[in-house]
């Protein structure tokens, strides 16, 4: 791993594999915290590396201290999944396994909570890493497959990685979005027909309110990209988004359901089926809406917004007792989901369950407090009107 000023997170990512791997390569790149003090105390070899703008660069020069047969590649603000350790070692005795791909859990991403990530691999002198920001392996390994034909890439459908670097007060406190943004913008000047940076940045785009930048650059890595599923999903899926910015239903519609087309892990489509569904609510379609919605706790049963979502559209129907049990289990999944308890004390007081109405708006306020105090005053204003709240 590469690090800078990881003291909250560090000890947390290094635990996790404590007993797993047989050495630790903690790259520093100029800490001024407990960092490296940290990395030390596991027992970690934590060379230093003057940093240059380029992950890269940082990565291939850390692969330069491993010794082993295998590599683990993680990020600070991520945990490897215990779960998952049997498969691993399974496939790692496959003297054929080059690459091993597994889900990667975005901690805090309620649209698109799951990732493909390659972060398991042979230590073999023509693996590398490319492209500035948002790393890969995979050019180079597509390269020696073509070389050696022998060798295999293995996905694993199963969660190997919790990231929590998507939460908010991550992305806040590193500044991840100028960050990128500066990084991917270098790289794209000298490769604007590569997909993958089309991707990435122009999804970036949409999320800081560029979203003409945004469009443009997504439509070019179509254009671009003939054979990676995965990414032309993550164009589609973002085209969609862009869509829905703009008010442009019809098209947004028709790039999700591209999106939801490719044959990648059902899973990593979460997000266009949830968006899909909320697309079709708006207009008017709800059976399709509500099948939308299904497909995604059928893909995933822990996924609380999907059943919030659910809970949102039987409240529309008037389907109020499957509503209940609705946000009853997007709470059981995500105690702290302040607006399912919002939207379920609004339920209890349609159906005259006063005092569990009562009860479900004051969980709301108190998560409310902590997540958006706004919100709070204005749902405790709303309440004090009608006489439910002193």
């Amino acid at each position: 791993m590469i690090v800078k000023n990881e003291e909250a997170n560090l000890q947390k990512c290094l635990k996790s594999v404590q007993n797993i791997v047989n050495e630790m390569i903690v790259m520093d790149t100029g800490s001024t915290d407990r960092t490296v003090e940290i990395a030390q105390s596991f027992g970690a070899q934590v060379p230093y590396f003057k940093w240059c703008d380029n992950f890269s660069t940082a990565r291939n020069a850390a692969l330069k201290y491993v010794t082993g047969d295998w590599i683990l590649v993680l990020d600070a603000d991520e945990t490897l999944e215990p779960k998952i350790i049997p498969q691993i070692r399974q496939i790692m005795n496959d003297e054929n396994a080059l690459v091993i791909n597994f889900i990667r859990h975005e901690i805090g991403a309620a649209q698109s909570p799951y990732s493909l990530v390659c972060r398991l691999f042979r230590n073999h002198p023509k693996l590398y890493f490319n492209r500035p920001y948002h790393t890969l392996i995979d050019d180079s390994a597509i390269k020696l497959i073509k070389e050696e034909s022998h060798w295999k890439v293995i996905d694993i459908p199963a969660i190997g990685i919790l990231h929590y670097g998507y939460q908010p007060e991550f992305i806040k406190a590193l500044d991840k979005y100028e960050r990128a943004r500066k990084a991917m913008e270098g790289f794209w000047k000298q490769n604007p027909h590569d997909s993958y940076v089309c991707s990435k940045l122009g999804a970036l785009y949409l999320q800081i309110g560029q979203t003409e930048k945004g469009l443009k650059l997504l439509k070019q890595g179509l254009k671009a990209n003939t054979a990676d599923f995965k990414v032309i999903y993550e164009l589609h899926y973002s085209l969609g988004n862009a869509y829905v910015k703009q008010q442009k239903i019809e098209q947004a519609v028709k790039h999700y359901q591209k999106a939801i087309a490719q044959p990648i892990l059902p899973q990593l489509k979460l997000g266009a089926y949830n968006n899909l569904g909320g697309l079709l609510q708006a207009v008017g379609d709800i059976q399709n809406a509500k099948k939308a919605y299904e497909f995604t706790i059928n893909i995933d049963p822990n996924f609380a917004t999907g059943y919030y979502n659910l809970g949102m559209l039987l409240k529309e129907m008037g389907n109020l007792p499957e509503a209940v049990k609705a946000y009853q289990k997007a709470i059981s999944i995500n105690p702290e989901y302040a607006a399912a308890y919002q939207n379920l004390a609004v339920v209890f007081f349609k159906l005259g369950y006063l005092a569990e109405s009562q009860e479900a708006f004051k969980q709301a306020i108190i998560l409310h407090e902590i997540q958006n105090p706004e919100q709070a005053e204005k749902l405790r204003q709303g309440l004090k009107e009608l006489g439910m709240l002193e």
